[in-house]
């Protein structure tokens, strides 16, 4: 074994919670819990194991620091030469004295304990039974189903076919759980984990909890005002449109934007678009009529 200072990364001067804190490290990222297939790893978790527990018990590391004893535990000189009363243990190792392995074993298992949930007494329990693996969705979303909240239908892997009902305020990104639809496995099966994708829609832009859209108008409704079609999530609606609108303005339109988080909707914000006509004879001779007078 080499020397046990090394095998933790320590200095021969480090305290006892300096060599405590970096068996925990080591003994964390090599638990053959986690490296099953990593027999390398398994036979570094027993160095500094062993390295440890000598380095715990103040006696031992005495003793080894003062070349009575090696890595492994074992007297440097035949036993008895100074009255030195501890002989090897049974197939190796260092026997201490009654009472003295008490504290390393406790403290031994209270590490295992909090990094793997091994039993008390310093002996791992056995490995829990796993649960099935988790399987990933992408589901894609109609900009108008989403800002409605409108549940969707999903078909899982394995054929079954579920109505998905989305939260209010629903983001483009946003994951849902479905718990127990994912893969099955000794402790029950895993979740479901569906990513929402949020379609574009050409007709309108989410801003916030608003929703805006651009609106064509006639020239001549501009002018003299009327009534135009005005798409929104739920369908076409007539909005007013004033005489004498401007292209440009901006008609507010409450509780037709997006679903909030509290069930409530934002507003629809429609820019109005004034449309001119192109090659209307009459309109370009009217225009051409007002410019000569106002010159």
């Amino acid at each position: 074994m080499t020397d046990p200072y090394a095998t933790l990364g320590v200095d021969r001067t480090a305290d006892e919670a300096a060599i405590k804190r970096a068996y925990r490290k080591l003994a964390k990222e090599l638990h053959p819990d986690r490296n099953a297939d990593n027999p390398r790893a398994a036979e570094r978790f027993k160095a500094v194991t062993a390295a440890y527990e000598l380095l715990s018990d103040k006696e031992k590391r005495a003793a080894y620091d003062r070349g009575e004893i090696d890595a492994d535990g074992n007297p440097r000189m035949p036993r008895g030469f100074d009255g030195f009363a501890r002989g090897p243990r049974p197939g190796g190792g260092f026997r201490p004295p009654p009472g003295d392995s008490a504290g390393f074993e406790a403290d031994f298992g209270d590490i295992l304990s909090e990094l793997f949930g091994a039993a008390r007494g310093g002996r791992a329990g056995p490995r829990a039974p796993a649960r099935g693996a988790d399987v990933a969705y992408r589901l894609a979303i109609p900009f108008v189903d989403a800002a409605l909240a409108r549940p969707q239908r999903i078909t899982l892997r394995s054929g079954k076919t579920i109505d998905l009902k989305l939260p209010p305020g629903v983001e483009d990104g946003q994951q849902l759980r479905l718990a127990g639809q994912g893969e099955p496995g000794p402790a029950g099966p895993g979740d479901a984990l569906v990513t929402l994708v949020i379609q574009p829609d050409s007709r309108f832009t989410r801003d916030g909890d608003d929703i805006r859209v651009d609106l064509s108008v006639p020239l001549a409704t501009a002018v003299l005002g009327g009534q135009v079609r005005t798409p929104v999530p739920d369908g076409d609606v007539m909005l007013s449109i004033a005489p004498g609108t401007s292209s440009g303005k901006v008609m507010r339109l409450r509780g037709k934007g997006w679903t909030r988080r509290d069930g409530t909707r934002g507003d629809l914000l429609a820019r109005v678009m004034v449309e001119v006509p192109v090659g209307d004879a009459a309109l370009e001779k009217l225009f051409r009529d007002r410019q000569a007078a106002a010159g």
